[in-house]
Parts: structure tokens; C-alpha cells; sequence
């Protein structure tokens, strides 16, 4: 074990954020969150919150801890809530338990906590100390923090694309240009998201399920935007056993007719006023999609749907998977910005980057956001 407190403290948010983790897929809008009890230096009990509506992690890990978590310390990722939602507040339960001190990776943004459970806890006498690995917490909960704070959920895009910047052949044909080993990384992006969103072009060319395959996890919900109503009766998203897990985004111009027909699928359709373009409108896009309680989601097709959010400057976050080949002509990964001047690029930060051993390339980062 290490020697000092504050190794210690470090120690154990590091273990409660791999425990919160178990909770993805199942928690949203709410934050993943792994709670642990500690007495004298060892562990006694962990817990997390595994699904919306239940238990949260701090309460699961005193369930097991029982009557030994009195004079322990109590870790989390984030702050304690302090108010009544789903479930009774973890800090009464805290207080009842006597736990002697508890370390948080960090508070809560969500105003209905954001420092009353800290305060509240310091108020009965509890020692709290908070702020421990901060940003590997903010990290984990990402999408939580955006939505609670924003109303919106945090956009990542994911574009497969060859060295020259193609998803396509000119006729189309995308299948596949990266490796079985970058597709599997990609299904596993899916698996982080809340839900994953495609344009109704992608639908017309590919018929995707947009479903997580290649690994274990939980399928994303899935968002289709299609201003005219364009897609098939018959297209895999809309039929089948897992048609309500997709939402239909379209505008007042689609046929009420076809909308009927496509809820007696059990798919949902979300019927917006159009731009001035006839398009789903960026803004209330956005807002629509973080009423549903989406907290994350991933862009995956096609061109005019990454190129208008990213116009909208409505994307966090960008994942592109470059295989080691070339096209020439054909389908651009992203269309006009109308971005004139080299200085006014947008710029990617804290990019990452992993090789596969087909040779293809993973390449991530941020949208730097205009101070």
C-alpha cells in the first residue's frame, strides 16, 4: 500500500473511477460513479451506480460495508448529492453510517449539488477533502458535466477515412476502408456513447444497423436526421425488434402519413421547424436531443452531417481512423467550412494518437473552443 495520505487518497479515487465505469451504458443522464470504504489503510467495500433510478454507488458500497464503515473513510469520484431525486440523499446516509472522512475526485457541476453535499458533510463534523485527480474525473463524466450544465449533449464525431481524406469511392462504396482491428475500436466508441446519429444518406447507401457488434456493450440508442422523410419502410434501423431504440429527426415538410407508418414500426419520429434551408435546424437540434436525456453522442456519417455541426460549432470532440490508402476522387470526409485564411483552421488539441497493427491510424482530440 503507499506510504502517505495523500498516495493513498490518490490510490483509491484512481480504483473508484475503474469501478464507476462499470456503470456505462446504464446510468445516463446520471453519472458513472464508484464509491469504496477504507478503514485503516484496506479496503472493506466498493460499490457503483450500476443503473438510473437505483441505488448510487456511495449507498451500495455502505450496504456491504455494514456496521464496519463507522470511523472509515468514504471515497468517490464525484461529490455526494445531498438532495432527494430518484433516491434519498447519499450524505444522510453517510452521516448515519459514521463514516469519519470522505475524499471526492471532484463536485458535482449539477446545480441542484455543486458543493452542498461537501458543505453539508463539514457541517456534521465529517472531514472532506475534495479535488483529488480532478481532471481524470471531469474526463469519466464528460457528457454528464455538458448536459447538466448546458442542456446539451457532448458531440463527439468519429470519421474512417484513406490518407486523402475519403469515406467513399465516388460511387459510394465505403466498405471497408479501415481494418477489422480500427472497426472493433470503433464499435467500442459506440459503446460509450448515449446514442449515435447518422444522416438519412448514410441510411439510403449503407442500410447500417448502427448497433455495437464487434465487442461487448451496450447498443447506443440511434438518432437518423432526415428532413424530407426519405427513408426506406423497410430500412434495418426502423424494423425489427430494435426499431423504438431509433428516433427519427425530421421537419414539418415529411408526410404524416409516412410518420405513422414508421411509429406503428415503434421507431419515434421528432418533427422540428425547418431552416432556412428546409434542413433540422443545428440549435434546436441539440437542444431536442439533450431533452431526451442524452447525455453523449457519436456522429457517424456522413459528410453533410459532420460538416454542419462543425459549422455550428456544436462538436466537442473528433476520433478519425486513417487507413493507409489512397482514392483520389471521391466522397471528402468533411465538406465546405468556408474557411478562407489558413490562420482561421480549427484547431484540434490534446490529440492522441494510436497505431494498429494493420497499419491504420488512430487520431483524437478536441475542438480548441474560441475564448
Amino acid at each position: 500500500m503507499t506510504s502517505t495520505v495523500e498516495e493513498q487518497d490518490k490510490y483509491f479515487i484512481k480504483r473508484a473511477l475503474r469501478i464507476a465505469e462499470k456503470g456505462r451504458g446504464g446510468v445516463s443522464p446520471n453519472p458513472m460513479v464508484g464509491a469504496l470504504i477504507v478503514k485503516d489503510g484496506k479496503l472493506i467495500a466498493e460499490g457503483f451506480h450500476q443503473k438510473f433510478g437505483e441505488a448510487h454507488a456511495e449507498v451500495n458500497a455502505l450496504y456491504k460495508a455494514g456496521d464496519n464503515a463507522a470511523g472509515a473513510v468514504l471515497y468517490s469520484n464525484l461529490e455526494p448529492c445531498a438532495h432527494k431525486g430518484k433516491t434519498g440523499p447519499c450524505t444522510e446516509r453517510i452521516l448515519a453510517a459514521g463514516i469519519a472522512r470522505v475524499v471526492v475526485g471532484m463536485k458535482d457541476p449539477n446545480p441542484l449539488v455543486n458543493g452542498k453535499g461537501i458543505n453539508f458533510l463539514r457541517s456534521k463534523g465529517i472531514v472532506v477533502k475534495d479535488n483529488i485527480l480532478h481532471d481524470e474525473c471531469v474526463v469519466l463524466n464528460r457528457g454528464y458535466i455538458k448536459h447538466v450544465t448546458t442542456g446539451r449533449p457532448l458531440v463527439t464525431i468519429k470519421i474512417a477515412q484513406t490518407l486523402d481524406a475519403r469515406i467513399a469511392t465516388s460511387t459510394g462504396n465505403s466498405k471497408w476502408i479501415t481494418s477489422q482491428e480500427a472497426r472493433i475500436w470503433g464499435h467500442r466508441l459506440r459503446s460509450e456513447h448515449d446514442a449515435i446519429i447518422a444522416g438519412v444518406g448514410t441510411v439510403l447507401a449503407d442500410d447500417p444497423q448502427l448497433t455495437t457488434r464487434l465487442i461487448k456493450g451496450v447498443s447506443p440508442k440511434r438518432i437518423i436526421l432526415d428532413s424530407q422523410l426519405q427513408i426506406p419502410l423497410d430500412a434495418t434501423v426502423i424494423t425489427g425488434e430494435n426499431a423504438s431504440n431509433t428516433t427519427i429527426i425530421t421537419t414539418e415538410e415529411a408526410s404524416k402519413e409516412k410518420i405513422a407508418r414508421i411509429e406503428e414500426r415503434g421507431a419515434l419520429v421528432h418533427v422540428l421547424e425547418a431552416d432556412d434551408r428546409g434542413w433540422v435546424p443545428q440549435d434546436v437540434l441539440w437542444e431536442t436531443i439533450g431533452k431526451m436525456g442524452i447525455t453523449s453522442v457519436l456522429i457517424e456519417g456522413g459528410n453533410s452531417v459532420q460538416t454542419e455541426c462543425i459549422k455550428g460549432k456544436n462538436a466537442d470532440r473528433i476520433v478519425v481512423f486513417v487507413a493507409p490508402k489512397i482514392l483520389g476522387t471521391g466522397i471528402d470526409a468533411i465538406g465546405d467550412l468556408g474557411i478562407k485564411n489558413i490562420n482561421a483552421a480549427i484547431e484540434i488539441i490534446n490529440v492522441k494518437v494510436k497505431r494498429f497493427t494493420s497499419g491504420d491510424l488512430m487520431i483524437s482530440g478536441d475542438f480548441k473552443i474560441d475564448e
